[in-house]
């Protein structure tokens, strides 16, 4: 999925730029369902003791900071000129537009917490949390291609395109273990 393009200045009278549109949010869902599946899969160590609720803070804080590692680069790229209280205003609008990537890991730190109170094997939680996320991957896929215009095949191919993305990750995490 493509990243948002850069914002036009903001016309006079307007402060700040318009939010993201609908579909632009969602690619962010994208990128935290990839991230947390990656973290998932990294933090699950063979042979080693299973810290489920360390590991959901690890993939909150890796989130958070990519967030705000992101939110930073796009405000960085698109600096308008103005005065320092409409660029603090800007850069507060980029980093608000990433939540959608931290909501979107909200999923497999459930499920990590879960797995922690429940005392679950972390064999079938990263099982169970890359299959998740896979199939969130496919739903935000098809999701996002409906919300911006594409018929109902096209966009399930382009889901099943976004959930090629996850099993590449359970492929990698089977190979590398």
């Amino acid at each position: 999925m493509t990243d948002q393009p850069p914002q036009q200045p903001a016309p006079a009278g307007h402060p700040l730029p318009p939010p993201r549109r609908g579909a632009d949010w969602m690619f962010g869902g994208v990128y935290g369902t990839v991230l947390a599946s990656g973290l998932l899969a990294a933090l699950d160590q063979k042979g080693g003791e299973y810290t489920p609720f360390y590991d959901a803070s690890w993939v909150l804080v890796t989130a958070a900071t990519a967030g705000l590692a992101h939110g930073y680069s796009h405000h960085m790229t698109t600096h308008q000129a103005g005065s320092a209280a409409l660029r603090w205003r800007l850069l507060v609008r980029a980093l608000w537009n990433e939540w959608p990537m931290i909501a979107a890991t909200l999923p497999t730190v459930l499920l990590l917490v879960l797995a922690g109170v429940a005392h679950w094997e972390s064999y079938g939680v990263t099982a169970v949390g890359l299959g998740l996320n896979t199939a969130l991957l496919f739903a935000w896929g098809s999701f996002v291609a409906v919300r911006v215009g594409y018929r109902l095949t096209s966009a399930l191919l382009i889901g099943l395109a976004d959930a090629t993305i996850g099993l590449a990750i359970i492929v990698a995490n089977a190979l590398i273990k």
